[in-house]
C-alpha cells in the first residue's frame, strides 16, 4: 500500500502569468501534471486529485497586510502598475485578475494544508504554489502571495504547536523567513546559492531569527557550482539533525527544482538524478519526524521542459510512494505535447544519467571546501541554539 496522496487541482492554476517573456512561464505546471498523468503517478486509488476554493480575504490577512491586498486587486483590474508595492516591475508584471490568479495557488496550498493536518491524508502537494519570496506589504521576485507562509499560519490557526518549513529552491526562502523570524513554532530551513551571487541578497548562516526564536532561522549558503554530491553533502550535514531534534508535527517543503545545471538564472549544478535522490531523503525524513505528515510545494524552476517536468513528476511519484525508475523512457503523447505547447524537443528518459551519492559530512571536514566551510558555518551558528554539537 503506497502513501495516500492529495493534488488540490484546477485548471486555473495555470492563470498564474505574467506573460509571454517572463521566465515563470506555466506552461511547466501544464506539462509536469501530463508527464506525470501519462506515467501512471495518479492512477492509484491512495491518489487522488481534488477541488479547493481560493484563499479568502481572511486567509491572504493570515501574512498580508490588507491594503496590499486591495492593490492587488485593483492592479489586476485596471492593469496599471502600483510603485509601493512593486506591481508592474519587470519581475511582477500586472496581468489581468492577477488577485484571482494569486488567491487560487494560496488557495491550492491552503487545501493540501488541510488534507494533511486533518488526516484526510498523509501528503498532499500543490505544485503551482511554492511563491515563497512574497513580503507582508509587496510583491516580490515573481510571487505575490506567499502560499508557503499562508499554508504555515493556517497551519498554527489550526493549533500546530510545531511546524517545519525546509526550502530547497536554489534562491533564499525570504519571504517566509521573514514572517516567521520571531516565531519559534516554526524551524525555517533554505539551502540556497550564496547571497552574494544570486537574488535575493539575503539567507546568510547569520539570520537565526529574532530574540527569543534564536536558532529558528536557518540558512545554507552554497557556493556557485555546487553540484549533486556536495548538495546533497550540506543537506544530510544540516537537515536531519534539526528535524529530528525539532520533531515537528508537520512538514512544509518548498521543492524549487532551479538548483539544476540547466536552469538560466541561477548557478548551482545539480542533476535531476540528484534532485530525485532528495525527494527521497524529504519523504523520509518526514516519515521519521514529522509522522509521514507532508506538505509539499513547488517553487522555482525555469527549464520549462527538460527539467521542471521530470523533476516535479519524480515528486509527485516519490510522494505518491510509487517511485519512477529514473531509466524509464518520457511516454510519446507527452513528447508530442510538449513539441506542440513549447516548439521544443522533449527529454527521452526520466535521468539526466548520473549517479546522486555524496560523502557524509561527519566523515571529515575539510576547511579548503567552500561547501564544507558553507557547512560548518551553518553548522557553528545554529546547532548550538537547539543543544547540538556542530562539531560531531
Amino acid at each position: 500500500m503506497g502513501c495516500s496522496l492529495r493534488v488540490p487541482w484546477d485548471d486555473g492554476l495555470t492563470q498564474y502569468n505574467f506573460g509571454p517573456q517572463h521566465p515563470l512561464a506555466p506552461v511547466r505546471v501544464e506539462l509536469t501534471m501530463a508527464l506525470a498523468e501519462e506515467l501512471g503517478v495518479f492512477d492509484s486509488p491512495d491518489v487522488q486529485r481534488t477541488s479547493f476554493e481560493p484563499a479568502t480575504q481572511r486567509e491572504l490577512e493570515l501574512v498580508h497586510d490588507a491594503g496590499y491586498i486591495d492593490a492587488v486587486r485593483l492592479s489586476g483590474e485596471t492593469l496599471k502598475p502600483n510603485d509601493p508595492y512593486f506591481l508592474g516591475t519587470p519581475d511582477n508584471p500586472v496581468f489581468s485578475r492577477m488577485h484571482d490568479a494569486s488567491a487560487l495557488v494560496a488557495g491550492a496550498s491552503i487545501a493540501a494544508a488541510r488534507s494533511v493536518w486533518t488526516g484526510e491524508a498523509e501528503h498532499a502537494a500543490n505544485i503551482a504554489g511554492g511563491l515563497h519570496h512574497a513580503m507582508p506589504k509587496h510583491a516580490w521576485g515573481f510571487c505575490v502571495y506567499n502560499d508557503p507562509a499562508i499554508a504555515v499560519a493556517w497551519l498554527l490557526e489550526q493549533g500546530a504547536k510545531r511546524v517545519a518549513y525546509l526550502d530547497i529552491d536554489v534562491h533564499h526562502g525570504d519571504g517566509v523567513q521573514a514572517m516567521f523570524y520571531d516565531d519559534p513554532r516554526v524551524l525555517t530551513i533554505s539551502l540556497h546559492e550564496s547571497p552574494l551571487t544570486l537574488f535575493p541578497g539575503t539567507g546568510m548562516p547569520n539570520e537565526l531569527g529574532a530574540r527569543g526564536a534564536e536558532g529558528y532561522s536557518v540558512n545554507v549558503a552554497l557556493p556557485a557550482g555546487t553540484d549533486d554530491s556536495s548538495w546533497l553533502r550540506a543537506f544530510h550535514a544540516v537537515v536531519p539533525p534539526l528535524l529530528q531534534e525539532f520533531q515537528p508535527e508537520i512538514l512544509v517543503t518548498q521543492q524549487g527544482c532551479d538548483t539544476h545545471a540547466l536552469d538560466p538564472l541561477a548557478n548551482l549544478t545539480l542533476s535531476v538524478d540528484g534532485q530525485r535522490t532528495a525527494y527521497e531523503a524529504i519523504h523520509r525524513l518526514a516519515k521519521e519526524t514529522a509522522a509521514g505528515r507532508w506538505v509539499l510545494l513547488g517553487g522555482g524552476g525555469y527549464e520549462l521542459v527538460r527539467v521542471v517536468p521530470r523533476a516535479w513528476t519524480h515528486l509527485l511519484a516519490q510522494a505518491a510512494d510509487q517511485p519512477i525508475d529514473p531509466h524509464t523512457e518520457t511516454p510519446r503523447r507527452w513528447r508530442e505535447l510538449v513539441a506542440e505547447r513549447t516548439g521544443e524537443v522533449a527529454p527521452t528518459q526520466m535521468t539526466d544519467g548520473r549517479t546522486a551519492a555524496h560523502t557524509p559530512f561527519e566523515a571529515g571536514y575539510d576547511p579548503d571546501d567552500p561547501v564544507d566551510r558553507a557547512i560548518q558555518a551553518t553548522r557553528t551558528a545554529v546547532f548550538p541554539c537547539h543543544g547540538i554539537d556542530p562539531n560531531l
